[in-house]
């Protein structure tokens, strides 16, 4: 259930995130080295030849967003829009899906990080989170002179994503959407011997699972500026 303490978040995001009790959330939590769950720190799966220190590190940017996909990214709440508002669209947009199983999910380098991924564009995960990102724009603030700044300086953006960051707030939705979700930080500067290890220990660690079902959307928040981001509720498809 919903904590109270949330309605006062500092920001929130619409994540895909498999349920607490599942094999992928434990998996992905433990790889992290941290549940969003419960916010509790997790011993991460040991890697040889990699200091569990540097492993640490390494993961230490997807750790504190917790094991997801972006569906709709970080988001400040625009004036007089509540808590129950987003809970309200959420459920809407969950009921408008069924369950479907993902296609086979395997460790990629996307950009300078290692994170999970599908072949290719997949038609429902796209239609998801497009519905995430239009339904949840009219309750989202508008980017401050600040976040923008910061948003452009996190990488080279096209023209097309930075007309879309201003139109939506971040750059990577609608026809630039990728789903991924992030096993690491920036491996830059990170030799490659140890890219290749954790590559192959996560394709071992994630590659024994079963096929991961999408059957919700969930929602966490950012409780204070710079805070890790906790599970806050999570709605089935369906329902």
């Amino acid at each position: 259930m919903m904590n109270p303490d949330f309605t006062r978040a500092h920001r929130f995001a619409v994540y895909f995130a498999p349920p607490p009790e599942s094999a992928w959330w434990a998996a992905g939590s433990r790889w992290l080295g941290r549940c969003a769950a419960t916010n509790a720190a997790l011993a991460p799966p040991p890697i040889a030849h990699i200091a569990p220190e540097l492993q640490l590190q390494l993961t230490a940017d997807p750790r504190r967003y917790g094991w997801h996909g972006t569906l709709k990214a970080p988001f400040s709440l625009a004036e007089g829009v509540s808590l129950d508002d987003v809970r309200q669209t959420l459920r809407s947009i969950a009921a408008s899906f069924t369950p479907f199983e993902m296609p086979e999910l395997r460790v990629r380098r996307m950009g300078d990080f290692l994170a999970l991924g599908s072949e290719g564009d997949n038609a429902m995960v796209n239609a998801v989170a497009n519905s995430c990102v239009r339904e949840l724009d009219k309750l989202s603030a508008a980017l401050s002179p600040e976040e923008l700044v910061r948003r452009r300086q996190k990488g080279s953006l096209s023209p097309q994503e930075d007309a879309l960051l201003l139109r939506w707030g971040y750059p990577y939705v609608l026809e630039s959407y990728r789903f991924h979700l992030s096993l690491t930080g920036t491996l830059q500067g990170v030799d490659r011997s140890t890219v290749e290890r954790l590559e192959t220990a996560a394709q071992a660690w994630f590659g024994a699972l079963p096929p991961c079902c999408f059957d919700g959307v969930a929602l966490f928040c950012e409780p204070t500026k710079g805070a890790e981001f906790v599970l806050v509720e999570r709605w089935e498809f369906g329902v």
